[in-house]
């Protein structure tokens, strides 16, 4: 059963998340704030695919609700609800570790078809590939068996985007690749958000593979077109 849980102060809003989802086939276990989701998610020790927050909730805010879990988990996919005026917001939720985020007002097709896609790499993260080559490359080396990447032998903590848009880099080495193309092959041909979410998503894998972010060794930008996996 696709498991999910809802965090939303809003009842309308939260009762129209959950009936759409149930209808898609979604087992949902939904909160009005990110404190009881929280309670619930640790309760449950994170028996979860699927995490939804709205940012702004009462008590703890969704931002700092969606740090917590990605500290407890790096394979739950989690989704933000925002409004169109916390664009910053949304940046920092994707640096907290979301891996996607939805504006308000949305509709039931552009809600269940952002979970379908997280749940899908959330899925395809959790099975054991019977492919168990590595791929290899300078002081990396990413496992796709047991979806790992090590630098110098030191295990770096992925998300499943991380991890899906790092595959993509490596198996295309010293190729330029334009932004959409990133967006097509790590979110899917009917994603319908902005492009700017691989860019703070490859922002969020310097901090963690680079020695100095700012000035990044393999993670490098070409200006007006993408990103370059440069070894």
């Amino acid at each position: 059963m696709k498991r999910i849980l809802v965090a939303e102060d809003e009842d309308v809003i939260r009762d129209f998340v959950v009936i759409n989802l149930k209808r898609s086939g979604y087992d949902v276990v939904d909160m009005p704030t990110g404190d009881e989701a929280l309670r619930i998610f640790d309760e449950s020790q994170g028996n979860f695919d699927i995490v939804l927050l709205d940012i702004m909730m009462p008590g703890t805010d969704g931002l700092t609700i969606c740090k917590e879990i990605r500290k407890r988990s790096s394979s739950v996919g989690i989704i933000m609800l925002s409004a169109k005026s916390q664009e910053m917001d949304k940046v920092g939720a994707l640096m907290y570790g979301a891996d996607d985020y939805v504006t308000k007002p949305f509709g039931p097709a552009e809600l269940i078809a952002r979970v379908d896609a997280v749940h899908r790499r959330v899925t395809m993260s959790s099975k054991i590939h019977e492919d168990p080559s590595e791929i290899k490359s300078g002081p990396f080396v990413l496992n796709q068996r047991s979806r790992t990447l090590k630098k110098d032998g030191q295990n770096i903590d992925l998300t499943q985007v991380e991890f899906q848009i790092m595959e993509f880099f490596l198996k295309n080495p010293n190729v330029a690749l334009e932004r959409n193309v990133i967006l097509t092959q790590v979110w899917g041909e009917n994603y319908f958000g902005d492009v700017k979410i691989v860019d703070v998503n490859i922002r969020r894998l310097r901090m963690k593979i680079e020695d100095e972010p700012s000035n990044p060794q393999y993670l490098t930008t070409v200006w007006g077109y993408g990103y370059k996996w440069s070894i």
